[in-house]
């Protein structure tokens, strides 16, 4: 345990100064002290992606680095011959020993009187690419797919909308409540997310019809990818879940809540949300969110304590994470008036009713198998207030009170055009800032049936 605290202290200092300039700007999510993982390739090459570490405005490819001969000691380790891989996978299954040793090594390498000391030109361009030059990929080959319920203002918040005289369920504060997403449709930031088309039923309806959906809203979530997994029948103990996860990422889980209304019951969750969930390209290690370790929300007085499984000296008192997050939104109309995005939303990650820690126990807890790459999501990241809200089905409550934008526009829910843009950051006295870029995309027209039977856009 000390050896592994003074990797994380050593990297995380916040002295530390690398010789990427960029690496200095104040306002930059990717100092030295972060150094989260990403895969990419050149933009506009048919190159095989690659593992990559952000620093400042750059990628530092530690494919590049290895054959530098940059890695010293690690260059014929597992971690150091992972980075060659497509995807995070063969990293993330490596476990935290492996992770420390090679983030300590990258760390050095970065530093200003590092190892090497001096970079000529030639040399930092091997290695380094802009990352406005890069193909950014979705981190890992994602095999599974969870999404949890771990904010209890929003579920509190939604089910005053569907349910007024009961809106939390009696389940809700003693068990994770989480649902299987579609793996398949997780998608890297920038990719645009076409309006989806569904069955929908509204409360005046006589029957369903089928159709795009009119209430496309999106959802402010942290995803928290899985390290090494555990074996069919096993149980993950709650001392021992960090040691499964490799670092966080944002998600937003766009939602179709009309025709989520008419579907979810009784299984829950189904064409609604499998359409598309947009994770943003950079895992931030829970090494670089060490400085920004807070306890676990206290409960209220008369809520029950965790079952045991899922209980936690430790967890209880550093199992939340700092984390600010927000939502942002540019509509075409402000695109085409050169507006800037004005701020929806602007929430904090600990006030979560469950720890990360919580969720993957939870969910390894009847034995089912976790595997490296697996995404687990936190689920809407809400508050009380109304601009601490994480979509629009609570800030708009179902529609009923559309917001008002700069320009005179309103929206109940997103329109075709609409440009959703989530931001994390971490900071306080005494830490180096820290954040996770952005995980944006664009709402598209829905796809139709035209008179010949044919698809087209509308």
């Amino acid at each position: 345990m000390a050896g592994r605290d003074a990797a994380m202290t050593d990297t995380t200092d916040p002295s530390l100064v690398s010789w990427v300039e960029s690496a200095h700007d104040p306002a930059t999510d990717f100092p030295i002290q972060n150094l989260p993982f990403g895969v990419f390739r050149r933009a506009g090459t048919e190159e095989v992606p690659r593992v990559g570490v952000a620093i400042g405005d750059q990628v530092l490819d530690l494919c590049a680095c290895l054959g530098e001969g940059l890695m010293g000691d690690l260059a014929d380790t597992p971690a150091a011959l992972a980075c060659a891989s497509p995807s995070l996978n063969p990293l993330m299954g490596l476990g935290r020993a492996q992770w420390t040793m090679l983030r300590r090594q990258v760390s050095r390498v970065l530093r200003a009187g590092g190892t090497p000391t001096r970079y000529d030109r030639e040399r930092a361009e091997r290695i380094l690419l802009p990352q406005a030059e890069a193909e950014l990929f979705v981190p890992a080959e994602i095999g599974d797919y969870t999404d949890f319920y771990a904010s209890i203002a929003h579920a509190t918040h939604v089910g005053a909308l569907f349910r007024p005289d009961n809106p939390l369920l009696p389940n809700y504060k003693w068990v994770p409540i989480g649902y299987h997403g579609r793996a398949s449709s997780v998608v890297a930031s920038g990719t645009p997310v076409r309006r989806p088309s569904g069955q929908r039923k509204g409360p005046a309806d006589d029957a369903p019809s089928f159709g795009p959906s009119r209430s496309l809203d999106y959802e402010l979530e942290i995803g928290a990818f899985v390290g090494p997994g555990n074996a069919l029948g096993t149980r993950v103990a709650i001392d021992e879940a960090e040691a499964h996860v490799f670092g966080l990422v944002l998600l937003n889980d766009w939602s179709a809540r009309d025709l989520q209304a008419w579907e979810y019951q009784p299984l829950g969750p189904f064409l609604a949300k499998s359409f598309a969930t947009t994770v943003s390209p950079w895992v931030v290690t829970l090494e670089a969110l060490e400085p920004f370790r807070v306890p676990a929300a206290p409960r209220p007085a008369g809520d029950p304590a965790p079952l045991p499984y899922l209980t936690s000296v430790v967890d209880q008192a550093r199992g939340g994470f700092a984390i600010t997050v927000e939502v942002w939104l540019r509509t075409a109309r402000m695109r085409e008036a050169g507006a800037p995005a004005v701020r929806l939303t602007r929430g904090a990650f600990a006030d979560m009713y469950w720890t990360v820690a919580q969720l993957l126990a939870h969910h390894a807890s009847n034995g089912c198998n976790l595997r490296p790459g697996d995404l687990l999501g936190s689920g809407t990241i809400s508050g009380e207030p109304r601009d601490a809200r994480g979509c629009l089905l609570e800030i708009t409550a179902r529609g009923a009170e559309p917001l008002a934008l700069p320009g005179g526009e309103t929206r109940a829910f997103l329109e075709d055009g609409d440009e959703v843009i989530l931001r994390g950051l971490c900071e306080r006295d005494g830490a180096t800032r820290i954040g996770f870029g952005e995980c944006r995309g664009i709402v598209t027209a829905a796809e139709r049936s035209t008179p010949a039977g044919g698809m087209a856009t509308i």
